[in-house]
């Protein structure tokens, strides 16, 4: 089973940006469709983004579409999630998670998770 590490959480004003990383210690981390999901207080964790194994296709939650991109890089193994515009209902604990295959958008898809990265965004 894949491990997963996310990093680059942090505190931002309100229409800035950050860039969150996911490093995967398994070799084969490019046969593994990708996720992000995020647990905001009081809520349940909702999907973010997922990209496929190769990086061709992605897909975003219609909350974060045209403001966050996912992408991957299969040689680091390393995806990537960076936001742009972020709102203060953005704030959260980001989380990678990982399946085998396809893309998925249900918690209830993804195999492994990471420990997570707090992102804050100020008014």
């Amino acid at each position: 089973q894949v491990q997963l590490v996310e990093s680059g959480g942090g505190l931002v004003e309100s229409g800035g940006s950050l860039g969150l990383s996911c490093a995967a210690s398994d070799d084969t981390f490019s046969r593994y469709a990708i996720a992000w999901f995020r647990l905001a207080g009081g809520k349940e964790r909702e999907f973010v983004a997922a990209i496929s194994m190769n990086g061709l296709r992605s897909e975003y939650a219609h909350s974060v579409e045209g403001r966050f991109t996912i992408s991957r890089d299969n040689v680091k193994n390393e995806v990537f999630l960076q936001m742009d515009g972020l709102e203060p209902e953005d704030t959260a604990l980001y989380y990678c998670a990982a399946r085998p295959g396809f893309i998925r958008m249900r918690v209830d898809d993804f195999d492994t998770w990471g420990q997570g990265t707090q992102v804050t965004v100020s008014s």
